[in-house]
């Protein structure tokens, strides 16, 4: 059985290969129908069209254009849990099993449009079913992370007033424990290979529902999901996008962030429940027409990713920094990645020196991403622009990104402040509509003209954007700011420092000063913590300026993060200064 997988995986591989090359030799805007349709609207805001669906103007085009031979045979979606379990789906396929959860969606669950279900699927097949089937539907998808418990379920479902929960039997349990409490929750649907009681079986109930659906007409700035926020800087509100905030902006501005074709096998490790599996999984490749691969990944282990590298004709991959930086300790040396050409990163700024060693092993690039749920992407490094270790690129189309004082003056290249995107006289294509049930907040991130992202930065005179931190991350010390990136970056040049994160501390003379918590190389062995200290201090004081060398030192196991990787700098700071 092994034998016949592998020899089976390496019939695709050179399949796929040999449909790559002839690709991009041939014809590299393959599919181009989908975008001609729309090429008006790229010119302007004005020119949106009423309406749109991201399932029948984009997925069932694509399928058209699949079953006229207009597209390589890989797959839409090609599924594997590293267990020799393996879903491959073409357009057409994907097509006719997402009409058949849209009916059972809108039959056996009883779900209208505009209705709300919450998702908490791990990264598994049925996610995307149900993805695309909201989408045909009108119902409006909030999807979650499975590492929630019940009490954040409870939260989630009586503030959004979800009137159905999709998830499986992990967290049926969970769901079950507070479901009395959550009054507007009709229908709990599990995808399971056993019954449940008091749960429809999704299994089940796809195995009898047809397969046609006419999809629901939604005009473009419906609501199609909903996001609750990571947390990191407050409780979670729940972000609402539109079809065309997600849907359409690779449509009308395609490119604007991720290159990529139909030959193309587009892999995203993202979680379910955030916006980055969404736009890397979802809207971005397959509006390109490229095929999305994904990994079930129970336990992210370089040793996973590296074999899935290696063994999968993967032309691109899209990671967290913390991805790159756990490969980048890997030896590499065993493994050839014959098809991968593409490296994406997002979700906090990478390293200089970790986008060096990733090349020096394997001659690739890592292209930058910056951005926030509220906005898709904001800034990207994009194939052909010249790459700035350190910055995260240029806006992407359509945002006006600036660089803003505190009464939202645009500030000059060089100097740094708040980093804004411009909003009026007209919100561009891309964002969130509102925090849902809180207009408050909505109207909070707003400053003059401009969009706030809580992040400071600034701009170089090549319009390249520099991040140096979020706005309560920055540290002033002695009248200095100092933002932790830099001094992170820093560190993380030593042999000896694996990870690091650098906050806040208080100092009765200087108010604050700089404090790392730092992660050690697994090759490094801790002998005498004082000499290590001043030796990390010292080369901090070459690497940047030496007032923003970090004072105090502490020497960690691990750093405390979000489920998507991200360091959770405010609850180092938090300790610090007694607010725990």
């Amino acid at each position: 059985m092994k034998t016949l997988l592998k020899s089976q995986i390496l019939r695709s591989f050179w399949i796929l290969r040999l449909h790559h090359r002839w690709f991009h030799r041939h014809n590299r805007f393959l599919g181009s129908p989908i975008f001609a349709q729309y090429e008006a609207q790229s010119q302007g805001e004005q020119q949106l069209p009423e309406y749109f669906n991201f399932a029948s103007d984009v997925l069932d085009k694509w399928s058209q254009i699949e079953k006229e031979g207009k597209r390589p045979s890989n797959p839409a979606l090609w599924w594997i849990n590293g267990r020799g379990g393996e879903v491959r789906w073409s357009f057409e396929e994907l097509g006719v099993l997402s009409r058949k959860v849209a009916n059972i969606l809108s039959n056996q669950c009883g779900l209208c449009k505009g209705d709300r279900v919450l998702v908490i699927l791990p990264r598994i097949p049925e996610w995307w079913l149900v993805t695309v089937a909201c989408i045909r539907t009108g119902i409006t998808l909030m999807p979650g992370i499975s590492q929630l418990t019940a009490k954040d379920i409870q939260h989630r479902l009586q503030a959004s007033k979800a009137k159905c929960i999709i998830t499986t039997d992990a967290l049926a349990p969970a769901v079950d424990s507070i479901a009395d409490s959550c009054n507007f929750l009709q229908t709990k649907l599990v995808v399971s290979e056993g019954p449940r009681d008091g749960w429809l079986n999704f299994k089940e109930l796809c195995k009898e529902a047809p397969d046609s659906h006419t999809c629901v007409r939604t005009k473009i700035h419906d609501p199609m999901v909903i996001y609750f926020t990571s947390g990191t800087t407050g409780a979670p509100k729940m972000a609402e996008h539109s079809q065309g905030s997600l849907g359409f902006r690779p449509i009308a501005h395609k490119r604007y962030w991720l290159d990529l074709t139909p030959a193309d096998i587009m892999w995203s490790t993202a979680d379910t429940g955030w916006v980055v599996a969404s736009l890397g999984s979802v809207f971005e490749p397959w509006a390109l027409g490229s095929c999305v691969f994904i990994h079930s990944l129970q336990q992210i282990e370089s040793t996973i990713i590296l074999n899935t590298l290696s063994r999968f004709p993967i032309t691109t991959i899209l990671g967290p920094p913390t991805l790159f930086r756990m490969l980048a300790q890997s030896d590499l040396t065993s493994y050839k990645f014959m098809s991968l050409q593409y490296c994406l990163s997002g979700g906090e700024p990478l390293n200089p020196e970790v986008m060096e060693q990733w090349k020096s092993m394997t001659g690739l690039q890592i292209y930058d991403l910056y951005g926030q749920t509220e906005t898709g992407a904001i800034c990207a490094v994009k194939k052909g622009m010249k790459i700035k270790p350190g910055s995260m690129g240029k806006a992407c189309a359509p945002y006006q990104v600036k660089i803003i004082d505190e009464e939202a003056n645009v500030l000059p290249p060089g100097k740094e402040g708040e980093i804004g995107i411009r909003v009026k006289p007209q919100r561009p294509l891309g964002f969130f509509s509102r925090y849902v049930d809180n207009p408050e907040k909505t109207a909070a991130t707003e400053r003059g003209d401009f969009y706030l992202t809580g992040d400071r930065g600034l701009m170089d005179k090549d319009g390249y954007f520099w991040f140096i931190g979020r706005a309560d991350d920055v540290i002033n010390s002695s009248g200095y700011r100092i933002g932790p990136f830099e001094i992170e970056s820093a560190l993380l040049e030593h042999p000896a420092v694996a990870e690091a994160a650098a906050v806040s501390s208080p100092d009765p003379l200087r108010g604050e000063v700089v404090k790392a918590f730092v992660v050690l190389s697994p090759a490094y062995t801790l002998q005498d913590k004082e000499k290590l200290t001043l030796q990390l201090q010292e080369h901090v004081k070459k690497v940047t300026a030496p007032y923003k060398y970090p004072r105090k030192m502490e020497f960690v196991k691990e750093l405390p993060k979000t489920v998507t990787g991200k360091i959770r700098r405010n609850e180092l700071r938090n300790k610090e200064w007694g607010r725990v």
